[in-house]
Parts: C-alpha cells; structure tokens; sequence
C-alpha cells in the first residue's frame, strides 16, 4: 500500500489505520495468564455441576452413544449398546469415566484460542473446527480403546494412560499453532 508522506497509512477505501482490521499483539505473559484463567474457570464450571444431568448428557449422550454406535458399526456381531456411562457389548464393555469424556482437552483448545490475539471471525471459526475435531479424535480414542481393552489389557493401560492423551493433546497443539500462524500471515498480507 502506497503511504502517504505522514505516518497514518490510509486504506484504498478510506479507512485510516489498519488496527481495526486485526486484533492487537499481545504480550507472551498476558496470553499465558489468560489461558491459565480461562482453563482454571472452564475447569472450575465442569467441576460444579459433577453428578448432574449436564454431566450425565456430556457424558451419555455426546460420549457414549456415538462411541456405542461406533463400535456396533465396526463389529455388529457385539451388540454394542449404550447405557449411561458405560458401552456394553457381548464379551465385555467399557466404561467412560469422567475425564473419558474429552472435555478436558476442549477447555485447554478454548482456552489457548481465547488467549490468543484472533480476530472474531477466525476464533468463531477455530472453535468450530476445534470443537469437531476434539469429538473426532476422542470418539476413535474411546472406540480404540474398548478394543484394546477387549484384545489386550496392557495395551488399553498404555493408550488410555499415556498414548492417546499424548495425541489429543499434540493435535490440538497443532491446530492452535495453525490458527495463529493463519492469523500471523494474514496480518503480514494486509501490512504489505
């Protein structure tokens, strides 16, 4: 963009400055303590309404009924069915604790797109896409692990306690680096 011979840069429609357009760097420290904060209040909400029909819907009807479907879909001879908290299936089922539920790993990707200086449109949309993914990702979690529960005990101890938290976790760091690299090349287009 041409600038004229003052230091306030005009846009081609009329607009003067660009800080309307992106949102304000913000300090490292800044993204860290409000990460920290929004984590610890999500945290803080899950925990209060332990043993309520929100975590019983959290955990039944987002968690185990698709997972339940899941598994029917992959091996109908099981008769894999849904009841409360646990998948039961002909053989043995799984149980889906709380913490099983993947809440966790969306308040951590909540939080690090809160914390991150994104305009709305972009946090709007990272959120969306997160929210998918995380499902995603911790439906093929619960789905892999009743069968490695049903296949080999100490296989299920490694990807339930070490493996697959690992991956959620990786994943979602990933696509928040993602979104904010977008946010940063985009702020870099609109300077040039």
């Amino acid at each position: 963009m041409p600038r004229p011979d003052h230091d306030i840069p005009y846009l081609p429609d009329g607009v003067i400055g660009t800080e309307a357009m992106r949102p304000r760097q913000r300090s490292p420290w800044v993204v860290v303590l409000l990460f920290a904060l929004v984590f610890g209040l999500l945290q803080t909400a899950w925990w209060s309404v332990r043993g309520t029909a929100i975590e019983r819907a959290v955990i039944h009807t987002a968690t185990v009924v698709p997972a339940a479907m899941l598994v029917g879909w992959i091996d109908p001879a099981l008769e894999a069915r849904p009841r409360g908290a646990t998948i039961e299936a002909r053989g043995g089922g799984l149980n889906v604790l709380r913490g099983c539920e993947g809440v966790e790993i969306l308040f951590l990707l909540t939080a690090a797109l809160v914390a991150l200086p994104l305009g709305w449109k972009r946090r709007a949309l990272a959120l969306l896409l997160g929210t998918a993914m995380v499902f995603a990702l911790n439906q093929a979690r619960i789905v892999a692990l009743f069968f490695a529960w049903r296949i080999d005990r100490s296989l299920f101890e490694v990807l339930h306690s070490l493996a697959l938290p690992a991956l959620l976790v990786i994943a979602v760091t990933v696509f928040v680096h993602c979104m904010a690299g977008a946010q940063r090349r985009t702020a870099t287009i609109a300077d040039a």
